[in-house]
């Protein structure tokens, strides 16, 4: 009995020190990238694994939402993309315009944890309060002045960080927070944004909260924010 305790307390001992080192990232993929693709037909596609568990229809991979294509088909051009260089329409909307390079755009991006996208901005162009739940967003501004912040989680009391940025600065934003970037200048503003994800996903704030589908319950917002009902109501009639 003394023998299985020792045995049970050392197992329970290098679990301990196993979360400790695993408590970090994602490690790197277990091969040089996975090119994706819709090609599901022949038999060409490759039976590789990624840090991402993979799942497996007989001889496909389907990795990251996206099957492997065979890396013997793979060409340069998997690799590239172009047309970062054409402004987005920010006549629409809060006059802000995001063109973003995925994975559809560029099919060698998949599993390599990287993404990249181009941030236009009408004068007083706004990107709304917003988060990206898997990844961290650095910003380049290329043209024009910016205000820009994060608010920090309740750990760090929701403490807001802001700046004004200028032609040459850059800001990084941390994953998960919720931040915004809004154009004080009186010309046009250009930005180029650099993710740790290649999918950072996007969650605006009041989108979320007000326009959700189904609504969530006025009564519960209204509480929450301390609002008067028919302000919720009104306000999920605007964001839905």
């Amino acid at each position: 009995m003394e023998g299985l305790l020792q045995f049970l307390l050392a197992k329970i001992i290098l679990l301990a020190l196993a979360s400790s080192f695993v408590y970090c990232y994602d490690p790197s993929p277990l091969q040089d990238y996975c090119v994706a693709t819709n090609e599901t037909n022949g038999g060409n596609l490759p039976m590789c694994c990624t840090y991402m568990a993979p799942l497996i229809f007989f001889n496909l991979v389907y990795v990251n939402g996206e099957f492997c294509k065979d890396p013997k088909r793979v060409t340069t051009n998997d690799f590239y993309t172009s047309g970062l260089n054409v402004p987005g329409n920010t006549i629409i909307g809060p006059g802000a315009r995001n063109t973003v390079v995925d994975v559809e755009r560029l099919p060698g991006l998949n599993t390599l944890g990287v993404d990249i996208a181009r941030y236009d901005f009408a004068p007083g162009g706004l990107d709304p309060p917003h988060t990206h739940p898997r990844g961290s967003q650095i910003f380049l501004v290329m043209k024009g002045k910016l205000f820009v912040g994060f608010v920090s989680s309740n750990e760090y009391n929701y403490t807001l960080f802001t700046k004004v940025l200028y032609p040459g600065d850059v800001f990084v934003f941390p994953k998960g927070l919720i931040h915004f970037h809004a154009n004080i200048g009186e010309t046009n503003a250009v930005v180029i944004s650099a993710g740790g994800s290649q999918d950072p996903g996007r969650i605006i704030i009041g989108d979320a909260v007000f326009g959700s589908k189904p609504l969530i319950d006025p009564k519960v917002l209204a509480k929450a924010f301390a609002l008067d009902y028919n302000k919720v109501k009104y306000l999920q009639t605007v964001f839905s």
